[in-house]
């Protein structure tokens, strides 16, 4: 199985770089900054993933192990945050990822189309997806999501877990169901639509409920969540039910796993003394249940705590090899490592 790519539903790679002082140096170099640079996601046969470009919240820390209640953890949701300062730092963002692909000599390229996507694969080209994560830089009358559309923005998560102009995210609570809060505005439904009509693949990843099933009634492409695990293994509140798992598998979506260790542990706790069969666990639940093409990867990579059985990138391998061992045949691990990924955004774009 030595060559098979894996494409990854989520990291916060450009977001890590944005706050080194050379992100093209540390990107092309192999370093111990984060989870991912070129050389390390060569190792572990990265064949692309979706780049997101996340605007945090000043002065305000993902750390819900500070916020701990009787039977776990409750953080409360960050304030939203301005339209125009998310504007300027997703450009921030987003120039980083277009500079590494001018860096890479062809090494690495952002993707459109499936048929570049597929291309990358087959000639070992870093397949970039440019994606942002919470919807706070697009104004309501979506004149940015255009001009981000014809840059090459071709998947957006509507919310992160925060309030925005068009829905609410959940907050990172445990345990808890995900039912926490309001459906979508009416701007929100609206992008929706505009986003079907554009080919913008939609990440429903930090939705609540409601807002999960409103993309779900409204949507005409597949139900996506890029970052997120099976919620009748980690109650977590940013984990999905068994009754979103099977809206996801009847619209013909797909479900990144998550590597955080708070989303993966039945604890929900915060140690990453784990074994990698926690993540094949999510897997083989989903698999099982609902199906192995609705199910992939979406690590969460340089956006959270992973388990130290993975590290970082060069831990992939590791991880095919546990899901040969769980019983896995090479043609479920190609679906589960690129194949499904590959459809459901050939389903989705308009290129």
């Amino acid at each position: 199985m030595k060559d098979i790519p894996i494409f990854d539903g989520h990291n916060d790679t450009i977001l890590k770089l944005h706050q080194s002082q050379d992100s093209d140096m540390v990107f092309f170099n192999e370093n111990a900054f984060g989870h991912i640079d070129f050389p390390r996601a060569k190792k572990g046969k990265l064949g692309g993933g979706f780049f997101a470009a996340f605007t945090p919240n000043e002065n305000y820390h993902v750390e819900p192990e500070k916020h701990l209640t009787k039977t776990g953890y409750d953080m409360p949701l960050p304030p939203p945050i301005n339209q125009q300062y998310a504007l300027n730092y997703t450009n921030a963002l987003a120039a980083i990822l277009f500079n590494l692909e001018t860096a890479s000599n062809g090494a690495l390229k952002v993707v459109k189309s499936k048929a570049e996507l597929t291309d990358c694969l087959k000639q070992q080209i870093l397949a970039a997806i440019f994606h942002i994560e919470g919807a706070e830089a697009i104004d309501t009358d979506f004149h940015a999501l255009h001009v981000f559309y014809q840059a090459g923005l071709r998947s957006l998560g509507i919310v992160w877990s925060r309030p925005n102009q068009y829905g609410e995210g959940v907050p990172f609570r445990y345990p808890s169901t995900p039912n926490i809060g309001g459906g979508l505005t009416d701007a929100g439904k609206r992008l929706v639509k505009e986003c079907n009509q554009l080919g913008i693949m939609i990440d429903t990843t930090h939705l609540n409920e409601k807002g999960f099933w409103d993309v779900v009634h409204l949507s005409d492409a597949p139900i996506v969540a890029t970052h997120s695990n099976v919620h009748a293994i980690c109650p977590i509140s940013r984990n999905l039910t068994d009754e979103q798992l099977q809206a996801v598998k009847d619209s013909d979506g797909v479900v990144g796993i998550n590597y955080a260790i708070n989303m993966l542990r039945a604890d929900g706790q915060f140690d990453t003394n784990i074994p990698l069969d926690t993540i094949v666990e999510h897997i083989s639940y989903i698999a099982d249940n609902y199906g192995v093409d609705h199910v992939a990867l979406g690590s969460d990579f340089d956006g959270t705590r992973v388990p130290d059985s993975l590290k970082d990138v060069t831990g992939l391998p590791r991880l095919i090899d546990r899901l040969k061992v769980a019983g896995f045949t090479e043609k479920e691990i190609r679906k589960i490592a690129y194949e499904n990924w590959v459809r459901v955004l050939g389903r989705t774009w308009k290129d």
